[in-house]
């Protein structure tokens, strides 16, 4: 990230950057793999932040 944003929004941001992730494998096993999709999941082409 670039040295011109402000901390507060460089935390959100990698909040934002770690809530990007899939369902670890374990999670589906155990459940069966009812649990596929992440909630939080987000592409960077389709849907934008509010920073």
């Amino acid at each position: 990230m670039s040295h011109s944003k402000p901390t507060a929004m460089k935390r959100r941001l990698m909040k934002k950057l770690n809530q990007n992730r899939r369902v670890p494998a374990w999670v589906m096993m155990r459940t069966n793999r009812t649990f596929t999709r992440h909630p939080h999941r987000r592409s960077w082409r389709y849907s934008k932040l509010k920073e």
